[in-house]
């Protein structure tokens, strides 16, 4: 039986979102958050652009130190081969795309006015494609955008083209939100049938049916003989009304009524972690978590009735449909409320070889110039992220100082080298 894969996109579309952003120590560690739940694959970031570039490398590396591993790290880029070429020329090192180009009439005529054709389109794509195998990619995914508005028939004939030059997997993108459960589980039925190759389902909220269209289509897509690959956001965190919610996805897929029976995940997920990433998003993005958020909202496991209080404290099924344990939450949350020392984009060593020894990672250093160094890097962490750093980030700078710093450095206009 195919499996459901989770592929997810906080650090490409995540960070797309208007008026929001992460710094890239943040979105390092969101990689590492997704990797240590098991997901399989991050979309972390844009070969292509050039400030992006440092953090993909170093990125990389942190995979090849096992510290991101086994998830894969893939890139997006648009299906052209200059982008292609750019890519490789900045991230040598990547190995997994995913190529994107717009496929309905709406975008073909809206966005190209006149410029290109559906031909065109294919085109595009499929030498692009082999470009990629030839710069050394091990798995390519092609993504058809706005395809819940293209043809089906063009839809088909656009996924057996990329089918033909070797893509691994083709995109099915609901980038309006268009779609419904019912007309996305015949389109992704179809696509697995009729195509051939594993479907990626990529759903936003605009109607609010993000998750359901998620599962929807997943279940489509495995009717259909393939493996389905589901792409979520941390806190559905995305463009307009955001993307399908990471817990919420695998929350559905597991706990809802007969689904997880047939359908399954492909590898194991750590529901455990659920809390602990949600809640760094919410901090990183600056965007706190609905009450009412699926599993790790305040709410969540929040009663007050009489008798919904009166049953869960006979035996919590009554009202809960899984536990919180499950999901990382503990049933107290110590909060200090005296003295604290922050360390911050001013701090000084003193202050700041207590934070690390006493409040927040428990690290000491062999001398002075060890914690300058590393009180140095932390200082610049600040300065990008504009907030106190987490005892997650304190941690990686003192463990990884050298891709710390990495990380931290942007350099506008460089010379290409």
């Amino acid at each position: 039986m195919p499996k459901i894969f989770i592929v997810d996109v906080t650090n490409r579309d995540g960070v797309q979102t208007a008026k929001l952003g992460l710094s890239k120590l943040e979105k390092t560690m969101i990689n590492i958050f997704l990797n240590q739940m098991g997901v399989f694959q991050s979309e972390f970031g844009f070969p292509t652009t050039r400030h992006e570039a440092n953090y993909l490398n170093a990125n990389l590396e942190l995979a090849e130190k096992g510290v991101i591993s086994p998830m894969r790290l893939e890139g997006w880029i648009r299906a052209i081969v200059p982008d292609v070429e750019l890519a490789f020329s900045r991230i040598p090192k990547i190995k997994h795309l995913n190529l994107s180009i717009s496929t309905s009439d709406q975008m073909i005529n809206g966005k190209f006015q006149g410029r290109k054709n559906r031909k065109d389109i294919i085109n595009d794509m499929t030498v692009a494609v082999d470009a990629a195998w030839e710069k050394g990619a091990e798995s390519i995914g092609v993504n058809a955008e706005d395809a819940s508005r293209t043809d089906i028939d063009y839809l088909i004939e656009f996924g057996q083209a990329a089918r033909e030059h070797g893509a691994t997997r083709v995109r099915y993108c609901d980038t309006l939100g268009y779609d419904n459960p019912f007309s996305i589980y015949d389109t992704a039925y179809r696509m697995a049938k009729e195509i051939g190759l594993p479907i990626e389902l990529h759903c936003h909220g605009d109607l609010g049916m993000a998750v359901a269209n998620s599962l929807a289509g997943a279940k489509g897509v495995i009717d259909g003989g393939q493996d389905a690959y589901i792409n979520t956001t941390v806190n559905g965190i995305g463009e307009r009304a955001g993307n399908a919610d990471l817990v919420a996805t695998i929350l559905a897929i597991t706990k809802s009524k007969g689904f997880g029976d047939k359908y399954v995940l492909g590898g194991e997920i750590d529901l455990s972690m659920a809390h602990s990433i949600c809640k760094f998003a919410s901090y990183a993005f600056g965007v706190p978590i609905p009450i009412n958020q699926p599993g790790v909202g305040a709410n969540a496991f929040a009663h007050e009735s009489g008798i919904h209080a009166d049953g869960v404290l006979k035996d919590p099924e009554n009202y809960e449909l899984y536990g919180f344990e499950e999901l990382g939450r503990r049933q107290w949350e110590i909060v200090e409320t005296g003295r604290e020392i922050c360390a911050g984009e001013y701090s000084g060593v003193s202050g700041f070889t207590y934070v690390m020894s006493k409040v927040a990672v428990g690290k000491t250093f062999e001398n002075r110039e060890e914690a300058n160094r590393i009180l140095e890097l932390v200082r610049y962490a600040n300065v990008l992220s504009h907030k106190p750093l987490t005892e997650e980030e304190l941690r990686f700078i003192a463990d990884y100082p050298d891709i710390a710093k990495q990380l931290l450095t942007t350099i506008p206009l460089a010379d290409e080298g």
